[in-house]
């Protein structure tokens, strides 16, 4: 039993069955799908990266290409296109999605290990794949045509890059079989390889380089203890360029067809033309943390009528407030547009606010979206409503439907408190793997604060963080072994 289990296939096998669970019984879709596959199929039948607006093909840059490349693709394999091809890209996100278990498994492995040798499989390596495999957070997303697959993916090959770039750093110099220049050369070989990985991956999600960042912050602290600032900076222009050269298509296409420099998608991913509702969303920040009360606000915003009753109640703060804000939504609720004259009536509230609760907008609003994106259920895709109080009446209305939805909040916090336990011990036990720790940790916190600064704190974009945490969780099963010395920082 044990051979069978310690098996890397029996694990796949098990991961394979899970995903196909998901994809042939809960497949799912989002706005964001039905964009993706336009612009898909427009890129397959018009060989245009374009829309259709106002019954017209348009050219558009509001999404990174990387996943319409990747659809393109599946369409023109499979001969089907948008809805009729959804079944062909969940199956292909599936294989995406197991491969990146067995890289979240090597990570673990190199992570937990002593020898600055490239290890062989351990303990560390099969628990990594059995908790990457049965995440059922991230085999769902398989099911649906978004671009978690990929991102995560990508995330996870570039850490296991840059883990082993922090390996081959820790070479001492007393070492004769690998002197330091031949650890410099690979260590710099690594880095290229991440970097270019990272390119790559921000084809996909533009907030990708948020991995170099914590990258270069980590080595700044590893090389300046060692008086090597100069190789430092050196090596971060190296790893720029070659992060730089996957992008250097898309923004020659942009210039070209848009007459623009733009090598990432726009932030508010708004269509030529279309006013950014620049006031509404400062408006927002200062009240919204949830991603239900995206379903109803932002997200009706010039599609449906807002009703001001489904506001929740820390967005006003006198009746007086809450007042103006009705009247703007009865203007916008007339002809579901957003008009300047209206979005600077939002702004106004929103400076007001601002003004009253500085602390509110600027900290605890920003707290209150990282814990929930954080600790959420994540059943957005699966069909349970996740109401769980008041307690008795939600298990009397559906107890089903309460025990998914709190069964799966307990998985989502096992995970994170997995990783922070595996994170702590990894530390203690093993100083040759803490510049590893703090890269992990660093990307995990930039994200999630880059997150908080989104107008729409959807808790699927914490999910490329995960295979930082499934990798650090694995951790606290391995077993201990015998220090070895080493350079620590």
């Amino acid at each position: 039993m044990k051979r069978i289990i310690s098996n890397p296939a029996t694990a796949l096998l098990l991961g394979l069955c899970l995903r196909l669970f998901f994809v042939l019984r809960f497949p799912g879709n989002s706005g964001d799908t039905v964009l993706y596959e336009q612009i898909a199929a427009n890129w397959l039948k018009h060989h245009a990266y374009a829309m259709d607006v106002a019954g017209a093909v348009t050219l558009v840059d509001l999404r990174m290409p990387g996943y319409p490349a990747f659809l393109t693709f599946v369409y023109a394999l499979s001969g089907r296109t948008e809805a009729a091809a959804r079944f062909w890209v969940m199956l292909a996100q599936v294989f995406v999605d197991l491969s990146t278990c067995v890289v979240i498994a090597r990570l673990a492995q190199i992570l937990g290990s002593r020898s600055r040798e490239t290890p062989r499989r351990n303990l560390a390596f099969t628990v990594g794949l059995w908790l990457a495999v049965t995440c059922p957070f991230t085999a769902n997303y398989t099911a649906v045509p978004l671009t978690e697959v990929w991102a995560t993916f990508f995330t996870a090959v570039a850490l296991l890059f840059l883990v082993r770039q922090l390996r081959h750093l820790e070479q001492p110099a007393t070492n004769i079989s690998n002197p330091p220049d031949s650890s410099w050369r690979a260590a710099r070989f690594t880095g290229i390889a991440a970097a270019f990985t990272v390119g790559f991956g921000t084809l996909f999600r533009p907030e990708t380089p948020l991995i170099l960042i914590a990258a270069w912050m980590v080595l700044y602290w590893f090389l300046a203890r060692r008086q090597q600032r100069l190789r430092w900076f050196r090596l971060v222009l190296v790893m720029a360029f070659a992060s730089f050269l996957p992008l250097i298509p898309w923004g020659a296409r942009n210039f070209l067809s848009l007459h623009e420099w733009q090598f990432l998608a726009p932030r508010n991913s708004n269509l030529p033309g279309e006013l950014v509702p620049q006031g509404f969303m400062a408006w927002e920040k200062t009240w919204l943390y949830r991603v239900r009360d995206c379903y109803l606000v932002s997200w009706k915003l010039n599609n449906e009528p807002i009703d001001v009753n489904d506001i929740p109640p820390r967005a006003f703060d006198t009746p007086q407030e809450k007042e103006r804000v009705a009247q703007l939504l009865a203007r916008h609720n007339e002809d579901l547009t957003l008009t300047p004259e209206e979005d600077a009536g939002f702004a106004q509230l929103g400076r007001e606010r601002t003004r009253r609760h500085p602390l509110g907008t600027y900290l605890w609003l920003p707290a209150a979206r990282a814990l929930t994106i954080w600790f959420t259920p994540r059943i957005e895709l699966l069909p349970f409503s996740g109401k769980v109080l008041p307690l008795a009446q939600a298990w009397e209305d559906d107890p089903i439907d309460q025990s998914v939805t709190i069964g799966f909040f307990v998985l989502n916090i096992f995970y994170v408190a997995l990783a922070a336990i595996g994170a702590l011990l990894l530390w203690r036990s093993n100083s040759l793997a803490r510049p590893a720790i703090a890269l992990l940790v660093l990307f995990v916190f930039l994200r999630t604060a880059f997150l908080t600064t989104l107008e729409t704190p959807e808790p699927r974009y914490v999910l490329e963080c995960f295979p930082a945490v499934l990798a650090l969780g694995a951790q606290v099963f391995r077993r201990p072994s015998p220090s070895v010395p080493c350079v620590s920082i």
